[in-house]
């Protein structure tokens, strides 16, 4: 096991940073007179064990090869997870072990999903939490998205390599600096939204929790009517802002404050990201318009077009009563998802940018077969093998769609459910369809199993497929 001392190291710091993170819902606690040891026990064990992989790993060599950066991505969401679920397991909320992990494992992948059935009577320290596991999973995504995944090649994602420099040894030395720089930028967007959902008219506490599940693009709410509780305009407004400033990639934040003052005009994924939402909601209000639907509402159609592209899963409407075809465009919003390197999920536009051009290249070829086109993308050329690093992961992102949806199936959900929940999961959105898990709906009435289906769905989604799936090859495991 030497080999992966610094692996080891890394989730020991993990997760005594995740251990400190329980003591901020202690002091809630004390404001709202909750009488509840939860946090306070479930810190010391996260920071005992956090501390005993810290110390019994002091000697490693501070370098991370390609193997052991898939194992550290595995290995720090699967474990945070688990630790971040013993506050719900100890808590008075009585949870059983898969509800919690459930729980824990829609927070840390900011997928949203919730088996609370009763949020306004749930205890301040646990809405906090759940508020805080989201935040913590939008940086950690934000930081591997633009420090390790460029360089396990996953899907695409060696695209954005901060430099052509870049080797596996370098990724812990610049992963500090890049870092350093993104908590800062991820910190400052949290406050300006808590600031601005306050004056606006919540309430501190819900400023406070809601900021960090806005800016995670996590949708953690602390009411089941979810943005909708409020009713208000300037909330929503509010809202729709921090969601999209948390959707765009954040590497163009650091190329702004670096001089680029164009950088959010000229960057290819925002650009299509814009006109996706533009195109969407025409679309949705010609045809709502047109068929007379009684609860047509720009306002809602603005917000929730917004919230399922980007994988928030805030609602303000119950948008699974507008007819089949708003269903059906929402579920295809769920599986674009935001830019690469922002706290969103799905595919990812720059992969849907890619494959279109691939097709259109393809048809070019049909059409003047002795022609040489050359595929670009963002002034640069693409080789084949990036081409089949893209079109593998999108084949496998629909495989394993209709995997879980099967295996959803089989646990006597009914198909409108099992469909709705297995695309949630994936593209880690949140709500589902329907009158069990749908936009004012929760997950606490499914069985078990569908319960651990759905986690494994949302870990594979959060973490690009390959990241997990490579770890079972047995080709992997060799030297």
């Amino acid at each position: 096991m030497s080999n992966y001392k610094t692996v080891f190291f890394t989730l020991g710091i993990l997760q005594i940073i995740l251990g400190v993170s329980m003591f901020i819902p202690i002091i809630t606690q004390f404001i709202y007179s909750e009488k509840d040891s939860s946090f306070f026990g479930a810190s010391i064990v996260t920071i005992i064990f956090g501390s005993l992989f810290f110390l019994s790993n002091l000697d490693h060599d501070k370098k991370l090869n390609l193997q052991q950066a898939f194992l550290l991505t595995a290995l720090s969401w699967l474990s945070i997870a688990i630790f971040g679920s013993l506050p719900f397991i100890f808590s008075t909320m009585e949870l059983s072990i898969t509800d919690a992990f459930f729980e824990s494992m829609s927070g840390i992948t900011t997928t949203g999903s919730t088996i609370i059935s009763d949020l306004e009577n749930t205890p301040k320290g646990i809405l906090l939490w759940r508020a805080i596991l989201q935040w913590l999973g939008g940086i950690g995504i934000i930081v591997m998205a633009i420090t390790l995944m460029p360089i396990m090649n996953v899907g695409g994602m060696q695209l954005f390599k901060i430099s052509s420099n870049d080797s596996s040894e370098k990724i812990l030395p610049k992963s500090k600096e890049i870092a350093l720089r993104l908590i800062y930028i991820y910190s400052g967007l949290t406050a300006l939204c808590a600031l601005s959902y306050w004056i606006f008219g919540m309430g501190k506490f819900d400023s406070l929790t809601h900021s960090m599940t806005t800016i995670a693009t996590g949708g953690f709410s602390n009411y089941n009517q979810s943005i909708g509780y409020f009713n208000s305009i300037p909330i929503e407004i509010s809202s729709m802002i921090f969601i999209i400033l948390g959707s765009i990639p954040f590497i163009t934040y650091i190329k702004f404050i670096n001089g680029n003052k164009r950088i959010f005009f000229n960057d290819i994924q925002i650009r299509t990201f814009v006109k996706i939402v533009i195109i969407s909601i025409i679309i949705l209000s010609i045809y709502l318009l047109f068929n007379n639907y009684g609860n047509f509402s720009l306002r809602s159609i603005f917000f929730n077009t917004i919230s399922i592209l980007t994988g928030t899963g805030y609602v303000n409407a119950e948008f699974d009563g507008w007819g089949g075809f708003p269903i059906t465009i929402f579920l295809a919003l769920m599986f674009i998802g935001g830019c690469a390197g922002s706290t969103t999920c799905g595919i990812k536009i720059f992969r849907i940018q890619i494959l279109y051009l691939f097709i259109l290249n393809q048809l070019k070829k049909i059409i003047y077969p002795k022609g040489i086109f050359i595929i670009k993308y963002d002034k640069g050329s693409v080789d084949d093998k990036f081409i089949a690093s893209i079109i593998s992961f999108i084949y496998f992102y629909f495989v394993i769609f209709f995997i879980l949806t099967a295996l959803l199936s089989l646990t006597g959900l009914d198909f409108i459910t099992s469909i709705s929940g297995a695309a949630t999961s994936i593209s880690n959105v949140g709500p589902g369809l329907g009158p069990i898990i749908g936009p004012n709906g929760d997950f606490s009435a499914l069985p078990d199993i569908s319960k651990w289906i759905l986690t494994v769905g949302m870990i594979l989604g959060r973490l690009e497929l390959f990241a997990i799936l490579v770890l079972f090859l047995p080709s992997f495991w060799r030297n």
